[in-house]
């Protein structure tokens, strides 16, 4: 964790966050997701087309990753695209689609230097061909990996993980053998449960993300836009949480 205490002595000299945040820092978490909102707003205050705020986005979340790395997070699951961002306009999915591939082919080699092992977690129908091989090879590239692991939910719907585990589980007769073995036909069975769920932009909801593994986080919300969002900010959200206390249903 020194790479945290480094962050937080920062942030307290500069005096960006109150004092009372670091009474527990040390307890940071160690899973976190996040929803990235905000990319579009961030472009149309800038009368900028919706893809740039969404390479906007990126950039933050390479921050992002470098910032969790730093301080000790094992694992990170960002939002990067929904079952129901089909329903954009065609031209703003197409740009994604392609942007996409781009930073798998760019970033994953760095994140392989950096022992950080790549996931996705969605349904892989309705995906080009190319892409579906570049994020088997992302995978297949950094899968002996273990100083972090990056979920990427995409094409991802927390009802539709729900319902794809309930036929998996149907077929194999385990629909009803409880919470332990149904979870074993979740996108990704070994993921942990997020400690803590970050969302951006000041929306306050689940948009349907991770809804069975976010049971019982802690819910962090900030009014600024991802492509603004960095380590500081980051930082904010993990000291926060060190200060409440976690009873899951008990007094």
């Amino acid at each position: 964790m020194s790479g945290l205490r480094n962050l937080l002595g920062n942030l307290r000299r500069s005096r960006t966050v109150r004092e009372d945040f670091f009474l527990d820092a040390e307890n940071a978490p160690r899973y976190v997701a996040i929803i990235m909102d905000g990319n579009g707003r961030w472009a149309a205050r800038r009368h900028l087309p919706a893809i740039a705020g969404h390479r906007e986005g990126a950039k933050a979340l390479k921050r992002t990753i470098k910032a969790a790395h730093e301080t000790g997070i094992r694992e990170l699951s960002v939002y990067a695209f929904s079952t129901e961002n089909w329903q954009r306009p065609q031209a703003e999915v197409n740009a994604l689609m392609e942007m996409f591939g781009e930073l798998i082919d760019k970033e994953v080699p760095e994140l392989d230097e950096k022992e950080v092992q790549v996931r996705f977690i969605g349904r892989r129908s309705g995906l080009s061909g190319d892409l579906l091989r570049k994020m088997a090879w992302a995978e297949n590239t950094t899968t002996a990996n273990s100083t972090m692991t990056l979920y990427i939910a995409f094409n991802y719907g927390g009802r539709s993980e729900i319902e794809d585990a309930f036929k998996a589980a149907a077929v194999n007769g385990k629909a009803g053998d409880g919470e332990m073995d149904f979870r074993q036909y979740l996108y990704a069975p070994d993921m942990h449960d997020p400690e803590l769920l970050i969302r951006t932009s000041g929306e306050k909801r689940l948009s349907n993300f991770l809804l069975w593994q976010c049971a019982y986080s802690e819910l962090y919300f900030t009014d600024k836009l991802w492509p603004e969002f960095n380590g500081e900010d980051l930082l904010k959200a993990l000291a926060e949480f060190g200060l409440r206390q976690r009873r899951f249903g008990a007094r």
